[in-house]
């Protein structure tokens, strides 16, 4: 069994400038709701390192995590509906947007996506955006543990067509259940050790 990650809490910043140098930075996006805080959660093996929530949109700024090695983690805001104003929801996008494209150790960006419904519209957008800008991504699928046993196969298959990609590009997921978080976090110190 891989050790939890030594996620430690720094600060939540709004925008890339605030944030503190990183030797190598791994980040999450994803559509609100997809399960980011609980994924980083489940990779510390802390319940409430990072903050979850029943309504969508809890992350509202570039919340930044230490692994005590100078590399760090960024959870960024979720797309998609939050229980936030629109203008609030509008000013997330050009923050995340140059956050990912000008923050320099970063070495990944995951890119969440609910097993269960599989990529919505906005998925297939930022999939896009972070391929036309040529930026390193890996989409791992959550909530393996929703997805009836019986149609696994089908459903990673057909995910994976939804993100033009191969079954085994794919990382699948449960925080609840702890699947693939092993692997999750063999891949995170990986890519932060290019560093």
């Amino acid at each position: 069994m891989s050790p939890p990650l030594p996620l430690q809490f720094v600060l939540s910043a709004p925008n890339l400038d605030k944030l503190e140098d990183s030797r190598a930075e791994v980040a999450f996006v994803g559509r609100s709701n997809v399960g980011k805080s609980s994924l980083i959660n489940a990779l510390a093996n802390r319940k409430s390192l990072a903050k979850t929530s029943k309504a969508p949109g809890a992350t509202r700024l570039l919340n930044l995590y230490e692994m005590g090695d100078g590399t760090t983690v960024v959870d960024c805001p979720g797309y998609g509906y939050a229980q936030t104003s629109k203008a609030e929801r509008a000013s997330w996008r050009p923050m995340i947007e140059r956050y990912l494209l000008e923050r320099d150790p970063l070495n990944m960006i995951l890119v969440l996506v609910d097993g269960e419904i599989g990529p919505t519209k906005l998925d297939v957008q930022m999939l896009d955006w972070l391929r036309a800008n040529e930026l390193p991504h890996t989409v791992v699928a959550t909530k393996h543990d929703k997805v009836r046993a019986s149609l696994r196969d089908k459903r990673k298959r057909e995910l994976a067509a939804g993100c033009q990609l191969e079954p085994s590009d794919i990382v699948w997921v449960s925080a609840a259940k702890h699947v693939g978080i092993d692997r999750l976090r063999a891949l995170i110190r990986l890519w932060l050790s290019l560093g």
